[in-house]
């Protein structure tokens, strides 16, 4: 079996790192192979343009110019660390991906969507997610949620979280329209809840769009693994 790669996508403070690593440790307790990855990054150059972004460097060039970049960094984390992994039968869970820019640089930056749709096609190809997980909330609520992350790490407010509220309206809003889209890969799933509501709402979301990802893993557990 090649590895599974599923996406997780949501606006600021939706809780997908909390998730990403209760599905990793769920799956690995079931003796299946994974790794976790984020965008911008996953890979050392990716990084670098991650960094570059995040401070806002890019944004003086306008949206279209962040979109290269997200797609630039996007290129070489595929080749260096999301299809090798695949190929090898390891399951990739990824914080953000294509959806990202489609949603911050495309609908609420006003980027014209053929023209993302056009380098997703040449950077992105085949390598499209088996399953994209999308955690919706509130706005108001997620961004409570940034804040006091924020004060618990110590951390500055980025390039994004520091948008107004209508910015963040307009990404909920998109997320749900790539959702209605594509429904064979997309689940949106309620963030608005404890975090473990939120787990088990995900793993069903897998054992009904990805039955073969579930059957694995309970062999392993039959089996020992």
């Amino acid at each position: 079996m090649t590895g599974f790669f599923i996406t997780f996508e949501g606006g600021e403070g939706a809780g997908k790192s909390t998730q990403i690593d209760r599905l990793r440790r769920r799956l690995e307790e079931r003796g299946q192979s994974v790794i976790v990855t984020r965008e911008p990054g996953g890979s050392p150059r990716a990084e670098e343009i991650r960094a570059f972004l995040l401070s806002g460097g890019a944004k003086p060039f306008g949206a279209f110019a962040e979109a290269l970049l997200f797609y630039a960094a996007r290129f070489d984390h595929l080749e260096h660390t999301i299809r090798p992994a695949l190929m090898k039968g390891i399951h990739v869970l990824c914080d953000r991906f294509s959806d990202s820019t489609r949603a911050y640089q495309g609908a609420s930056g006003n980027v014209d969507k053929h023209l993302i749709e056009g380098i997703e096609r040449v950077v992105v190809g085949n390598n499209k997610p088996n399953l994209t997980l999308i955690l919706d909330l509130p706005v108001e609520a997620g961004l409570r949620r940034a804040d006091l992350r924020r004060e618990g790490n110590g951390e500055r407010v980025d390039r994004f979280e520091g948008e107004g509220l209508a910015f963040h309206e307009r990404l909920r809003q998109a997320y749900l329209d790539i959702a209605a889209n594509e429904p064979g890969r997309c689940v949106v799933i309620d963030a608005d809840h404890d975090p473990d509501e939120v787990e088990a709402s995900i793993w069903r979301a897998i054992q009904g769009r990805l039955p073969q990802l579930a059957a694995a893993s309970r062999d392993a557990v039959a089996h020992g693994s």
